[in-house]
């Protein structure tokens, strides 16, 4: 039977759940980490009552794609340059299908195509990378260079013959008309998201579509730590320190590499679909490579091998880049990127937590936690 010192169920449940939230390859690994989670939350949840909620919503759709390329290139060992094709690829499908079926049951369609688009997309990019025997810089070089001709490409799709159904490509002038998001079934339940503030029973004014992106954003985060601390994600680890090795002990490298960058790809797509439909317009810009750099630079200062540190850098350097507009916003960026990996290759936030452990307070590891999970034997 159980033992006696059993927890309780309540204390069990949490205790399960941060079991699978913490782990080896995540930072924050303690209560207090936890306590400060769910103030910052609460902070963001708050923001609009002093802040601009439309631009930091702009940040909060960002930081999934800076959280999609901390997958692939910090867990996984794939350095991508392609994540902005994933994002543009299904901003377009988003804008295709919403215009086309301008209803909140289309507009929702459009929203799960978008996502699908780029998964496939990123699906048959790497089928033909990984199980095509395309290793290390090769791979970056590839996702380089489909951002390129995705660029190319898109720019010349302002004639008459780039309309699909009613909507026009526009080439260079991007796609403009897009319908605002709206989820659920027309003539059913739907809600728009629209990022004009509405007031919220009289007491402030609030932006729905930042309380999307939020909460997606803070699922999305949660749900990559189970991922990345389970069975699953230590494989992947094991793949991005020796290859080699986890080869001979079995494990199929390729399969976990191509399901790794599927998984960032819809992730990137995903916030594609946000960014397409919080700006009602998208253009060829997206796959530029001045844009395609970004996600690179958030990771590596905020820690690639960090999910926390790929959010918070992009947050950060993206309210820096425009409140500094022009090309000296990207000239900084780029001094700043090359002082990061010969000073501080680790990143910023694993550093930040290396300092506090060491100074008594634990971040990275766990803490003698009454929630914890407990071990209930039968006897």
């Amino acid at each position: 039977m159980a033992t006696e010192n059993a927890p309780e169920t309540g204390r069990s449940v949490v205790g399960r759940v941060r079991g699978r939230l913490e782990g080896p390859n995540t930072i924050g690994n303690s209560r207090g980490f936890w306590v400060g989670f769910l103030v910052a939350v609460a902070a963001l949840a708050l923001y609009p009552m002093v802040g601009s909620a439309n631009q930091f919503s702009l940040f909060l759709v960002l930081a999934l794609l800076g959280l999609s390329l901390s997958l692939v290139w910090g867990y996984s060992g794939v350095l991508s340059f392609g994540q902005v094709v994933f994002f543009g690829v299904a901003g377009y499908t988003f804008g295709v299908v919403s215009i086309n079926l301008p209803d909140a049951t289309g507009i929702t369609a459009a929203a799960v195509v978008g996502v699908v688009v780029g998964a496939l997309v990123a699906g048959l990019m790497g089928y033909f990378m990984f199980y095509g025997g395309v290793r290390d810089v090769y791979v970056t070089i590839i996702t380089l260079v489909s951002t390129m001709v995705m660029y190319t490409f898109m720019s010349q799709t302002s004639g008459s013959e780039w309309t699909i159904g009613e909507a026009a490509l526009g080439g260079f002038n991007g796609m403009p008309g897009i319908p605002p998001l709206t989820l659920g079934l027309e003539g059913v339940f739907s809600f728009q998201f629209v990022f004009n503030e509405m007031s919220f029973l009289g007491l402030f004014t609030f932006d729905p579509f930042y309380y999307l992106a939020l909460g997606v954003l803070v699922a999305a985060y949660l749900g990559l730590r189970v991922l990345v601390n389970s069975d699953y994600g230590r494989v992947m680890v094991a793949v991005r320190e020796d290859e080699d090795r986890t080869r001979m002990f079995g494990y199929d490298v390729k399969r976990v590499k191509l399901l790794t960058f599927v998984v960032g790809g819809a992730l990137a797509a995903l916030s594609g679909v946000f960014y397409t439909a919080r700006n009602v317009y998208v253009d060829p810009t997206v796959f530029e490579l001045w844009f395609a750099t970004l996600p690179v630079i958030w990771v590596s200062i905020g820690g690639r091998k960090s999910l926390l540190g790929a959010i918070l850098a992009t947050i950060g350097i993206e309210y820096f880049r425009l409140a500094v507009s022009g090309e000296l916003a990207l000239v900084v960026l780029g001094a700043l990127l090359l002082t990061f990996i010969v000073a501080l290759p680790g990143g910023v936030i694993p550093w930040v937590a290396d300092r506090l452990d060491r100074g008594g307070l634990p971040v990275s590891g766990t803490d003698d936690d009454t929630d914890a999970p407990a071990e209930v034997t039968d006897s």
